[in-house]
């Protein structure tokens, strides 16, 4: 089993592996491929749900990856965190909306919220990974 501190690197790779998924999904759909498109959302759409309740499982038990960096970086990360700590509440409403409305054919619908969900779902697991990275690998706070 995976020790609550490490779940902050799969929800990394969670992040990585949404990304590749999310882009598949769009290009089964400019393919003309409904059904691979359907498919892979529905993995992208698993994925997030993964994502989640790990998520809430490490920040229960371990809190936060705190950021040690000083200087200019600091505003510049904190204001990223910020950016995507809104953004994905935004996206965690409307990836429910916009896959309901898929699984209900209502695909007018769908699409119009999709063009506005796909690139914010792509932001915020991209920014996600920056995130990590500079909380985790460029500037972890250490112990002095």
């Amino acid at each position: 089993m995976i020790p609550v501190h490490e779940l902050v690197h799969v929800l990394a790779v969670i992040n990585a592996a949404t990304i590749v998924v999310l882009l598949y999904a769009y290009s089964r759909i400019r393919a003309r491929d409904r059904q691979g498109h359907r498919r892979t959302m529905t993995v992208a759409v698993g994925l997030g749900v993964a994502f989640l309740v790990i998520y809430l499982v490490y920040h229960a038990s371990a809190g936060l990856a705190k950021f040690g960096g000083y200087g200019p970086i600091r505003p510049i990360y904190f204001t990223l965190l910020a950016i995507h700590v809104f953004m994905a509440f935004v996206v965690a409403v409307l990836v429910p909306l916009t896959y309901f409305n898929a699984l209900k054919q209502r695909f007018a619908t769908h699409k119009r919220l999709a063009r506005v969900t796909f690139p914010l779902w792509l932001f915020v697991a991209s920014s996600g990974l920056v995130v990590y990275v500079m909380a985790v690998d460029l500037y972890p706070l250490t112990a002095s």
